[in-house]
């Protein structure tokens, strides 16, 4: 047998074994002219790859190679679509889990060093005594000086109980000391909420994990007992999103009925609709919720929801506009595909697709100095390369065409969402009386 013909017998395992994958039904003759036509353009990757075996300068690694056209192919498909390779895989997991094995520091690369941002409190780097602004310059035997965050980051993690030894800087030392660590399960905490000011609860959602419901609603309660809660400011800015349950969750908290998010795919099963439930107990009190263009994905579906079903006033600039949702499908090896299969709508039916979400009161946010962020610079779903088109919506959309939103850009975001939340207080009030 040829080269070309057992990579092509290989590939075309790997592509119709219903180990990886079981395709959605569809007619025989469909499924015949499809099948014809992968295999024709199998056979031309397949003999692609055996010239660049036969004839290669050196060897290759097949493996590697194969890899890399697996990336390419989900590559050409739009931004979020990729090939995960068995470490991306796991540190995926432990993201979306809330906790990883590591030490419990966060750190950052300035002119070539790997500077500790901050340790994380109760962790093993917290107890041994590193600091914020301590330089990490080496990293077992290995120096830290060519090494990135991300590596770094790699080689600080490792299972529950191994030990790690690093040699640390720290102004004021003539020297670096050296200090060996027992790595630990460190929780990562989605969630930050406190008061403000007195009555605002102030709740920042950095992404969507594992138990970010449960975060929140704790925070909630938690601090709903020390005083009352007049209003809530809800920060989502620079939120990537995360997990569509959560997402969905999280809106639930805040809603007694009614759809939160549907999403629509090429196949049956991934047309889903999600809605809220009555518990009993969702506040009644006035929400502003805070975004930014860096607010993405399942911060949107959340926002989305709240706006369409006016149980929130949105307010910053228009979002990411990331409205795909991503399945994970493990492959082989520990080795997965993040695949993009389905647009997910809001309430009142808009798919924000390269689009956004408008806020309801759009303010720009005012840096220290005075000076407003220089436009032009921020980066949207609609400027990456590939993205997915825009869908056109099923239905109008009143509230993004009625120019009942202010132009505030010259006030700080959060300023804006209390003097808003003072607002609807007064008017609450007023009502009431």
């Amino acid at each position: 047998m040829s080269s070309s013909m057992r990579v092509l017998s290989i590939i075309a395992w790997l592509l119709f074994s219903p180990f990886l994958f079981v395709a959605p039904a569809v007619s025989a003759a469909s499924k015949s002219d499809d099948r014809e036509t992968t295999y024709r353009q199998l056979e031309i990757f397949a003999n692609v790859l055996a010239m660049i075996q036969d004839n290669y300068v050196d060897v290759i690694d097949t493996k590697k190679i194969v890899g890399g056209a697996i990336r390419g192919l989900l590559y050409s498909l739009d931004p979020h679509s990729s090939y995960l390779e068995p470490d991306e895989f796991t540190e995926l997991q432990e993201e979306t889990e809330g906790s990883f094995s590591g030490i419990g520091i966060e750190v950052s690369v300035e002119k070539g060093q790997v500077i500790i941002i901050s340790p994380i409190e109760g962790t093993p780097a917290d107890r041994a005594g590193l600091m914020a602004k301590d330089v990490i310059v080496a990293i077992g035997e290995e120096k830290t000086d060519a090494m990135g965050a991300d590596e770094a980051i790699k080689r600080l993690r490792g299972p529950k109980g191994s030990k790690i030894t690093i040699s640390i800087a720290r102004e004021g030392w003539s020297e670096p000391k050296t200090f060996t660590l027992l790595r630990d399960t460190i929780p990562l905490h989605s969630v930050k909420a406190f008061f403000v000011v007195p009555g605002v609860l102030y709740a920042r959602i950095s992404n969507f994990q594992e138990h970010t419901t449960d975060e929140l609603k704790k925070s909630m309660e938690t601090l709903g007992k020390e005083q009352k809660v007049d209003g809530m400011i809800l920060d989502m800015r620079n939120n990537p999103g995360g997990l569509l349950n959560q997402a969905v969750s999280v809106a639930d908290l805040f809603l007694s009925t009614g759809t939160i998010v549907y999403t629509k795919g090429r196949t049956e099963e991934q047309n889903m609709r999600f809605s809220a439930h009555n518990s009993g107990d969702e506040p009644h009190y006035p929400l502003v919720i805070l975004v930014n263009e860096g607010t993405a994905s399942a911060a949107e579906i959340v926002a989305g929801a709240l706006q369409a079903h006016k149980r929130g006033m949105v307010v910053g600039v228009r979002t990411f506009g990331k409205g795909s949702v991503q399945t994970i499908i493990p492959l082989p090896e520990g080795a997965a595909l993040r695949l993009t299969t389905a647009r997910y709508y809001t309430p009142d039916n808009r798919s924000i697709q390269a689009l956004g979400i408008n806020p309801d009161v759009e303010v720009a946010l005012t840096p220290p100095g005075g000076d407003k962020a220089e436009k032009g610079k921020q980066v949207r779903e609609a400027d990456l390369p590939q993205h997915l088109p825009k869908a056109e919506p099923l239905a109008p959309n009143p509230r993004l065409t009625d120019g009942s939103a202010k132009n505030l850009e010259d006030d700080n975001q959060l300023q804006t969402a209390l003097n808003i939340l003072k607002s609807l207080q007064l008017y609450s009030e007023t009502r009431h009386n």
